[in-house]
């Protein structure tokens, strides 16, 4: 192992000394700046920049040492950067503030007392605190330009800021953007809210086993998870996400989605009120998302072509649906009340309806504009309160959810039906009437087909068990 420089060792003599340092614990001091010169001279690293640390960190949690043990590395390494930093080779001024304090949770008070690291005149505390480091060591390391890096209660606001950046300008759904933060969040309190520099593929196996252990998440959780974080590492602290394994991974089970047949559709729909009526219709008829449904435009629907357009779906992907002919009646009469509400905004003057992303700044009068209006439009309208305006936004899903649980109790149907129900039985009873699977897939958006071969579960099978030759059909 790479012993240290004589002149190193004066100036860090030195220095314990001044700190106050008892000669009994000096040895463990000196120990892991040995470990951590070793280090920066196998793999090439600097060890006078402080960017060094977190690299020799991981290699320490990689070997299985516990956190107080990387403490004790940290703070004994800090004292080398206050020699380098302060071009002190042989001897340091009286001047120095005392020893670093190192705090610990109440829960490890108790192992720690024995610590032979920790000064003799240390007292326990009850309770954690941050700790409270030298004013020299802080005014260094602001001069170094790098900021301290904490194992625990760090600043994560600029994680956030980056998250909502990158989920942003990749134009991804605000749902994927409530979804990443709310992962972050939970990997952060499983961390102890480390650094984010420190963070490495150990915390991550760690988090991602905890939630199926501990946690018992479903597998579509952990999934989601596992993107999130995989998301955090690539695009936020732009780090290398290695190949995960050795994880425990939550079971995925048969997942039959639950199906209602056409009796129990209509009784459904029967008990419902305007709007609400109409909207199970098209998610029914037309086999959309909530979403996708209140998101239509006047000018999505083609009666001439009889064809529904979905902009901006799952994915951010458009597609085409058959407007069902049934609907057109009612289709129409929606559009006049759609027209009826936009007038009386217009007359009372206000700014319109919301446009996706930056539309509003290209076309300065979209938002006022009849064919950008919401088929369903909102009951109320919303402030924007950085422009001091009011416009309308459209139906807000949770409205539809409530009226379609009060319908589904009111019908007497024994089964946990939702808005989404209705599109899972639109696929199911395509498939019953002998509908190419593919035709179906498409119709529902789906990227792959295994994704539309779950409703091959939904129905009784039609199959012969009886092999038979063609030549006897």
């Amino acid at each position: 192992m790479l012993s240290i420089p004589p002149a190193l060792m004066r100036s860090y003599d030195i220095l314990l000394n001044r700190k106050g340092i008892h000669n009994n614990h000096r040895p463990h001091y000196k120990k892991w700046l040995r470990y951590y010169l070793d280090f920066c001279n196998k793999y090439e690293y600097n060890p006078k920049d402080r960017k060094s640390f977190p690299a020799f960190n991981d290699k320490l949690r990689n070997k299985k040492q516990s956190e107080s043990l990387r403490k004790q590395a940290y703070f004994a390494v800090s004292l080398y950067y206050e020699i380098t930093t302060s071009n002190c080779n042989t001897e340091i001024t009286s001047a120095q503030s005392p020893a670093p304090t190192i705090y610990r949770k109440s829960s490890e008070v108790a192992d720690q007392r024995n610590n032979p690291f920790v000064p003799t005149d240390y007292t326990f505390p009850t309770e954690i605190k941050e700790p409270v480091r030298p004013q020299s060591m802080i005014a260094e390391e602001m001069r170094g330009g790098s900021a301290r890096l904490k194992l625990t209660n760090a600043s994560w606001v600029s994680v956030y800021d980056k998250l909502n950046s990158a989920v942003k300008v990749r134009h991804y759904s605000p749902k994927t953007l409530v979804a990443y933060k709310n992962w972050t969040r939970k990997f952060q309190a499983f961390t102890k809210s480390k650094d984010p520099h420190l963070l490495n593929m150990n915390d991550v196996k760690g988090f991602l086993t905890h939630l199926a252990v501990v946690r018992k998440v479903s597998a579509s959780s952990q999934n989601q998870a596992f993107n999130a974080l995989l998301f955090l590492f690539r695009h936020v602290l732009e780090k290398e996400f290695e190949q995960v394994e050795g994880v425990v991974r939550a079971k995925r089970k048969a997942y039959i989605p639950v199906i209602l047949s056409r009796k129990e559709v209509n009784r459904v729909i029967g008990r419902l009120n305007y709007p609400y009526d109409l909207i199970v219709k098209l998610l029914y008829g037309c086999g959309l998302r909530l979403f996708e449904c209140m998101k239509l435009r006047v000018q999505d629907l083609n009666f001439g072509m009889q064809r529904i357009t979905i902009h901006d779906g799952k994915g951010e992907k458009d597609r085409a649906v058959p407007l069902p002919k049934k609907l057109v009646r009612e289709l129409k009469a929606q559009i006049k009340t759609a027209a009826r509400v936009h007038q009386e905004d217009l007359q009372a003057g206000y700014a319109g309806t919301f446009l996706p992303d930056l539309l509003a700044d290209k076309y300065k009068n979209a938002a006022k504009e009849f064919p950008w209006q919401w088929l369903f439009p909102a009951k109320t309208l919303t402030l924007v309160p950085e422009l001091e305006e009011y416009r309308r936004y459209h139906l807000h899903e949770s409205h539809v959810q409530k009226a379609i649980k009060r319908a589904v109790q009111k019908a007497s149907i024994p089964k946990r039906a939702s808005a989404h129900t209705f599109r899972h039985s639109f696929a199911s009873h395509l498939l019953q009437a002998n509908y190419d699977i593919r035709t179906i897939q498409e119709l529902l958006g789906h990227s792959s087909v295994k994704t539309t071969m779950i409703y091959t579960h939904t129905l009784r099978s039609m199959t012969l068990k009886e092999a038979k030759s063609p030549l006897d059909f």
